[in-house]
C-alpha cells in the first residue's frame, strides 16, 4: 500500500506520520521518504482506516 502526503516535508514529520499508522496497526512496516513525500507500508488495516488516520494527524493522504 503506498500514499503521497503532500504536506510530510521532513523527518519530524514522518516521524508523526509513522505514529498515527502505529496507532491503529502496531505491528504495520513502515517506509516513509519525505522528500517524495510518499510513504510504504504493509499492513492488516484497510486504506481508508489509514488515510482516517492520518487525516485526524493532520497528514491527509491519498493512495497513490
Amino acid at each position: 500500500m503506498e500514499f503521497r502526503i503532500e504536506n510530510m516535508t521532513c523527518g519530524g514529520c514522518a516521524n508523526s506520520v509513522t505514529k498515527a499508522i502505529q496507532s491503529i496497526d502496531p505491528t504495520a512496516r513502515i517506509q516513509t521518504d519525505p522528500s517524495a513525500r510518499s510513504v510504504k507500508l504493509e499492513t492488516v488495516v484497510t486504506s481508508l482506516e489509514v488515510q482516517e488516520a492520518l487525516a485526524e494527524a493532520g497528514y491527509p493522504a491519498a493512495v497513490s
